[in-house]
């Protein structure tokens, strides 16, 4: 079986190292075809964007050794889909000067530091293309010009805030000059790449400097985008379309392909037939449906999507241990900030809504894409598009009300639920975190089972999310209310008697009783009582008082407390 390369970003070494690929090469073709002078593809994090703009360099770079002899990148292509394309396309192959640039390496504290990293990787496109420093194509003029951006101001100059901005203006018209001077030096136009435009304004946005980096990328892309008469064709991707008036002023050639206005739906993440493929190429055709449970639910277009870089991690870690369950591999590459922004801010008509999402239900909201990251809290039709765009929602349907389109959309999958559960989790353990839990443990001490009630339903009634068939989160909840009863220590799931009770407290003091709790839920309000009778019968059958006082305690007192939803009831067991 080939390699599954992990992180393999380059296209070269995917297939230089025999990895394992699943052809996306027809992107070429497409966006000959159907793209525009500018293209821009918006999709999630981790979806194939950066090994997309590689495998495009690799087609069309018009490319050189160190001998400056022309290299050729046709076996690179070889048996792959692209080579069934017309004539006129594959003429194109190794025809271009490319010039690519990533931006993701911007995400640093302050726009000083982030215009600098930016600006330097503008320096290694220029080197990468140091061979036009001399080209007799050019004046003397344009030379000393080029010549001047292959090299940064020093750092302790920047200090002055007046060369600062002279650095920053220098720079923000460098992909335009590099562009004119590659088509002068070879006579062809230019073909630009940008990789992961909106991370420095993410970035931006949560450190405080938005419009100084807005600034500066609409200034840069204005001039190699808009004003270029060097450009061939450009592609440029990112995960959410900022707002056209902010960063494409005037780009009246742009094409924009998104998550809900696609085009191209099947170039980025993998499609159900390449994910059974995949899987069954690895003896993994029996988990197929698990699979899908937890890493497709995204729809490009209207075309069935799975998480690529979560396909691959799942079967990597199949792979090496068939019994291996499923994670949530996306939520730790990406940012999940604004989720967390959005629950821990959360009034209660968006409380109300991540309660229906979260057990599996629907929501409808108005649909635009024209966003930034400045208005992204502006209202919650912002942030629920947001989320849409970014990944975190999928559309199941759409209908249109006089100009306005409304899509219903749900969680995708059981890895994006996990994202949002954690976070509520967090939330809501910080939420437990600043009440009083004296009055919980004088209800406890002193068997007021109507006191234990009231605290906790009053607690769960603060909660965003019911996890009313989860009996793991109430146990841990109830479990952490307990650490901190006076004189007590609290242990979960010990052996006593013939059994493992699920909480018992266990006293410093000879003279206080342990303390046991059994912990049930009920899906229905109507048979709560029906697990309090049911914890009852466990301590008795399988004897966990006996069992704590075989180990010397003198005293015990048990309690079965049943959850539903955000309500509970506590009963006090009578041997």
């Amino acid at each position: 079986m080939k390699k599954i390369g992990i992180g393999y970003e380059n296209y070269k070494r995917i297939i230089d190292d025999g990895c394992y690929y699943i052809d996306k090469t027809i992107l070429i073709r497409d966006i000959i075809e159907k793209g525009g002078m500018v293209t821009l593809f918006t999709r999630p994090r981790r979806f194939g964007k950066t090994l997309a703009l590689s495998m495009l360099r690799t087609f069309f770079e018009l490319e050189y050794d160190r001998s400056g002899n022309t290299v050729d990148n046709s076996r690179y292509f070889e048996g792959m889909k692209i080579m069934d394309a017309p004539e006129k396309i594959l003429s194109m192959m190794g025809q271009y000067p490319v010039i690519k640039l990533s931006l993701k390496s911007a995400k640093q504290p302050d726009f000083k530091t982030a215009f600098k990293k930016l600006r330097d990787e503008i320096i290694d496109e220029f080197l990468r293309h140091e061979y036009i420093k001399d080209s007799n194509q050019m004046s003397i003029e344009e030379r000393r010009a080029l010549k001047s951006l292959f090299r940064a101001t020093e750092d302790e100059e920047l200090l002055d805030d007046k060369k600062f901005q002279m650095e920053v203006g220098r720079y923000s018209t460098s992909l335009k000059t590099l562009s004119v001077a590659l088509k002068k030096h070879h006579n062809k136009n230019v073909i630009i790449l940008l990789d992961e435009y909106d991370v420095p304004l993410e970035n931006a946005y949560y450190r405080g400097f938005y419009e100084e980096m807005v600034g500066f990328i609409r200034s840069l892309f204005e001039s190699c985008l808009k004003t270029n008469d060097a450009l061939e064709l450009a592609v440029v991707t990112g995960c959410l379309r900022i707002s056209r008036e902010s960063i494409f002023t005037g780009l009246n050639h742009l094409e924009i392909s998104s998550v809900y206005n696609n085009g191209f739906e099947e170039a980025f993440g993998f499609t159900q037939k390449e994910t059974e493929t995949m899987l069954m190429d690895y003896g993994m055709a029996d988990r197929i449906p698990e699979a899908k449970e937890w890493y497709d639910g995204y729809l490009f277009g209207d075309m069935e999507i799975y998480n690529p870089w979560s396909i691959i991690k799942y079967v990597k870690s199949i792979a090496v241990n068939r019994m291996k369950f499923p994670e949530p591999y996306w939520a730790n590459t990406s940012s999940n900030q604004i989720i967390k922004d959005m629950i821990w801010q959360a009034d209660a008509e968006m409380k109300k809504e991540l309660d229906i999402l979260i057990q599996g239900g629907t929501i409808e909201k108005k649909i635009h894409e024209d966003i930034t990251y400045d208005d992204i809290h502006e209202s919650e039709d912002n942030l629920w598009n947001f989320l849409f765009f970014t990944g975190y929602m999928r559309k199941l349907s759409e209908r249109k009300d006089g100009k306005d389109i409304y899509l219903t959309m749900k969680i995708p999958n059981m890895e994006i639920a996990s994202i949002y559960e954690n976070q509520i989790r967090e939330w809501f353990e910080a939420q437990v975190k600043k009440t009083d839990r004296g009055v919980l443990y004088k209800a406890v001490l002193e068997g007021d089972t109507d006191g234990i009630e009231d605290y906790v339903s009053g607690l769960l009634e603060k909660s965003i999310s019911t996890f009313d068939s989860d009996e793991a989160f109430y146990h841990g909840f109830y479990l952490s209310l307990l650490y901190g009863v006076p004189k007590y220590t609290v242990q979960s799931n010990r052996e006593e008697g013939d059994g493992r009770p699920d909480i018992v407290l266990y006293p410093d003091r000879p003279k206080d009783p342990a303390i046991i709790f059994e912990v049930k839920t009920r899906k229905k309000f109507n048979e709560m009582e029906d697990g309090l009778d049911e914890a009852y019968k466990q301590i008795k059958d399988k004897r966990y008082e006996e069992g704590v006082l075989d180990d010397g305690y003198l005293g015990v007192v048990s309690y079965g407390i049943c959850f539903c939803k955000k309500s509970c009831i506590v009963g006090k067991y009578n041997s």
